[in-house]
């Protein structure tokens, strides 16, 4: 079984778990005080990276590099999200330069799509 086979399940499940978490902050940023700017982003960043997950999942067939990217997108968003949302409740973050590595992450994520252009599935 490829890796992108055995990743599959995972990318469904964090593409849902993410929805979630992007509306859950985007409400919360609606409603919230100071720091609402902090949830907003760490939403736009779920609700970004929800739909590109659902999709590699969909189209991990076809992209070689699926397992990579889906990867890089989950650890990335759970490190640039999960630390916005400390620090916005918890008032310190998760370590320092939690966010710039999962920005890092994700863009390097979005990077193996591209890399999956290259690197192609034979039929």
């Amino acid at each position: 079984m490829s890796l992108n086979a055995r990743l599959e399940p995972v990318l469904y499940l964090f593409a849902g778990l993410f929805g979630v978490a992007g509306v859950a902050l985007a409400a919360l940023a609606a409603h919230g005080g100071g720091q609402a700017n902090l949830a907003a982003s760490a939403s736009a960043m779920c609700l970004a990276h929800a739909p590109a997950l659902l999709a590699l999942a969909l189209g991990s067939t076809k992209l070689k590099t699926a397992w990579l990217a889906g990867l890089l997108m989950i650890l990335g968003t759970l490190l640039f999200a999960g630390d916005l949302v400390s620090l916005s409740f918890g008032g310190s973050g998760l370590f320092p330069y939690a966010a710039p590595t999962g920005g890092w992450a994700m863009m390097l994520g979005w990077l193996a799509v591209a890399a999956g252009a290259v690197f192609r599935v034979r039929s």
